[in-house]
């Protein structure tokens, strides 16, 4: 009895070495199997990024020029500055950019409107203010938004200045 009890732990355990081989097999598998899986996923998604996500903002500056408005010029304004030095005259020719080449019809229609305009934001003006970069910037913004109160489609997107002559 005592051998038979021997043959039967020793089946057991000639039985559990084999599933535990399996078990260490099916493991170390997985794990080849999860580790290849993670290298191509970082392949494909690098190859993505190369792809798709850097050639797609060099696409689009060359696709999407910028457009060039419709330029109108005005006639030149001289008006006296406020200021309390002495006499001071500017002279100022304007020209506009305009968002839509059809608003021409309608800034001729309105010139005396926009011309008074802004003769009275010039005239608000000093020496002081205008000589800065900073006043002359913050003229034009004036100028753009006192236009485009009036102007019912087209908008004036830009004020160049031509000739701007303080004596």
């Amino acid at each position: 009895m005592a051998r038979t009890e021997r043959e039967d732990k020793s089946t057991e355990q000639s039985e559990q070495e084999p599933q535990g081989k399996k078990k260490g097999v099916l493991l170390k598998w997985g794990i080849i199997g999860l580790a290849l899986l993670l290298v191509v996923g970082g392949i494909a998604g690098g190859a993505y990024y190369l792809l798709v996500l850097k050639a797609g903002p060099a696409k689009k500056p060359a696709a999407s020029q910028p457009v060039i408005g419709t330029i109108w010029p005005m006639d030149p304004f001289i008006i006296n500055l406020q200021d309390t030095g002495g006499d001071r005259y500017l002279k100022l020719v304007v020209q506009l950019e305009i968002s839509d080449p059809q608003g021409v019809k309608d800034l001729d229609q309105l010139k005396p409107k926009l011309r008074d305009n802004i003769l009275e934001l010039l005239g608000a003006k000093t020496y002081r203010e205008l000589m800065e970069t900073t006043g002359k910037q913050r003229l034009r913004e004036e100028i753009v938004m006192r236009l485009n109160s009036f102007l019912p489609g087209a908008k004036v997107t830009r004020v160049y200045f031509t000739e701007f002559v303080i004596q």
